[in-house]
């Protein structure tokens, strides 16, 4: 647990993903044209991955990709940050994370 929450308030936003996961590209293209810049961490890619899976489960997120944190807070998966975008919420958290400047 102690390396997820290293690795989420290292940045802004950071994004927990796997490179072969839909839903994963399609929240991280959310963001990019959202104008920001997240911190992308492939869980199937660097080292111990299967560790901060297992986390990020255990913080709520199943299935344990995509895992959004904002702030360093773990704000939710996919229908939790597609909800937020939705009803407005989503920029108002990117604003004060400092992630968003207009």
């Amino acid at each position: 647990m102690d390396r997820v929450a290293k690795l989420a308030s290292q940045k802004a936003v950071v994004i927990f993903s796997k490179s072969s996961c839909g839903m994963c590209h399609a929240i991280k293209r959310l963001f990019y044209e959202l104008g920001v810049a997240p911190a992308i961490y492939e869980v199937d890619e660097v080292s111990r991955g299967k560790e901060i899976e297992w986390c990020l489960m255990k913080l709520g997120c199943n299935p344990s990709v995509p895992a959004v944190f904002i702030g360093g807070q773990f704000v939710g998966a996919a229908n939790t940050v597609m909800t937020l975008h939705l009803n407005g919420s989503l920029k108002k958290m990117l604003r004060d994370a400092g992630a968003l400047w207009l």
